[in-house]
Formats: structure tokens, C-alpha cells, sequence
């Protein structure tokens, strides 16, 4: 595996944070860290593009890169603030041609549901272009000069995938993982993960203790925290009360892996 570059494109939950409807002192901060699109991610080596899930605020992430060809899109499951973005992808489609998008077959169904003029015969201006190639837990796969490996964890009673780049993880709407899945994951060294909040249980997301016992049974030498409410608090303070090794991530981070 080659060295590697992920960006955090969004760190927040399904609302986002600061999310409507909601008056804390966390949703008026003035630091940037503490203002979160939904949860989404590229990595990237030097001749590879990936882009990981694509939710409703994937237009405004994009803005912030480069514009350049996407190799593939990683989808982890079908719900709304992971998928709700693809038709933004279509300048891609118009610049590269057909975008390829890696899923489970849930998620492919959904998506044809959804958005069935996206997978018309021949080229029709205006609309994205996409080729869904359906994948397997456990069965890795190649996107030009990256490997990847789906595993199956549990949001909630929802199988969905999450997914090993080498020495890289990335998880999210994770609840818990069974014991052979884990295992898949060992030996990562540098996991983004899943961690809701520090407190109040929810029945299909991790909180930031359950987060970092997972990260300690796969033996990940640095996690990154992703999926998180305002509740999580100011970004600086919340990050003290974390162990050593463990950080939240924020929207427009870049985490360098080497290979």
C-alpha cells in the first residue's frame, strides 16, 4: 500500500451541527472546528481519488478541493445523510465521464430507486452518470492503486460496511461489530471511527467510550472521532478530556498514513 491521505470532508451527525432548532453555546462558537457538515471523507494517494459516503452538504465540501477527477465513491449504507448529495456529483460526470460507486446491494437498490435517470443508456445532459458495482463484506477490491476491504458492522440492527485502506480504517454509524468482523481490522494504525457523544446511550451509534474501547481491542496507534453532535462540546476542551492517541476529527482535516 502506498502512502495514503484522508480529509475529513464532515465530521457531524445527520443533523450537522450547529443542527436547527438548537441554541447552545457550542452552536454560536466562532471556531471553525466546532461548525460540522455531515459525515464524509476522501482518500487519496497521488494517482488515486476516493470519495467516502456523500450526504446533503457534499456540494459546499467539494468547494473547498480541488476539482479533479473522482476514481470512485464508497458508500456505507443507504440513509439520507450518507447518500443525499450523489446528483451534486454530475460536474464530475460531465468533466470524466461515468462515476463509478462501490455498495452493498441495499444501498444499489436505493439508489436506483431514487434516482433512476442516473442509469439511462447513453449520455443525457443534465443529469449524473453513475455505474454501481455492488461489493461483498469481506472480499476486497482495487480502485487503481488502493486496495479495498469491506467489513460488516451494526447500526443498530443494520448491517452496513465500513471499510480498510492498508493501515487505514474508516467507520461510521457504527453500534457494535461481531468478533470476526473485528478481527478484519487488526493492525490498522490509524482509524476514524464513529463517537456520537460522551453521554445518554443510543441504540444504533457508538459513544465516545464505547469508540475508544473499539479502537483498543483493533490495537489503532491514532483514532480520529467522526459523526459527532454539538452535544460533544467546544472542539479544544472536548479533545482534553480524551486519552492519549485519540482526537476529534474536524471538517477540512488531513490525516497523512504511510504506507
Amino acid at each position: 500500500m502506498k502512502n495514503l491521505k484522508i480529509t475529513l470532508l464532515g465530521t457531524g451527525t445527520s443533523t450537522g451541527v450547529p443542527p436547527l432548532g438548537i441554541d447552545t453555546p457550542v452552536c454560536h462558537s466562532n471556531d471553525p472546528r466546532d461548525k460540522r457538515f455531515r459525515t464524509s471523507a476522501l482518500v487519496e494517494t497521488e494517482s488515486t481519488r476516493i470519495l467516502i459516503d456523500c450526504g446533503p452538504d457534499c456540494r459546499q465540501q467539494l468547494l473547498t478541493q480541488t476539482f479533479k477527477r473522482i476514481d470512485a465513491v464508497l458508500l456505507t449504507h443507504l440513509h439520507y445523510d450518507h447518500v443525499g448529495g450523489l446528483d451534486d456529483l454530475r460536474p464530475f460526470c460531465y468533466q470524466y465521464g461515468d462515476l463509478p460507486i462501490y455498495c452493498d446491494d441495499k444501498t444499489s437498490s436505493a439508489i436506483h430507486r431514487v434516482m433512476p435517470y442516473s442509469f439511462q443508456n447513453g449520455k443525457v445532459k443534465g443529469v449524473p452518470s453513475f455505474v454501481v458495482n455492488e461489493i461483498h463484506a469481506g472480499q476486497a477490491f482495487q480502485i487503481g492503486d488502493i486496495e479495498v476491504l469491506p467489513v460488516t458492522v451494526w447500526h443498530g440492527k443494520m448491517p452496513i460496511l465500513a471499510f480498510r485502506f492498508g493501515r487505514l480504517a474508516y467507520v461510521t454509524d457504527m453500534k457494535t461489530i461481531d468478533d470476526v468482523d473485528l478481527e478484519k481490522l487488526r493492525g490498522v494504525t490509524t482509524l476514524v471511527c464513529n463517537a456520537l457523544r460522551f453521554e445518554d446511550p443510543h441504540p444504533t451509534h457508538q459513544l465516545v467510550a464505547d469508540a475508544i474501547e473499539f479502537s483498543r481491542k483493533i490495537g489503532a496507534e491514532q483514532t480520529y472521532f467522526i459523526h459527532l453532535t454539538h452535544e460533544i462540546g467546544f472542539h479544544e476542551e472536548a479533545n482534553k478530556k480524551l486519552p492519549n492517541g485519540f482526537s476529534f476529527g474536524f471538517d477540512g482535516q488531513v490525516i497523512k498514513i504511510k504506507g
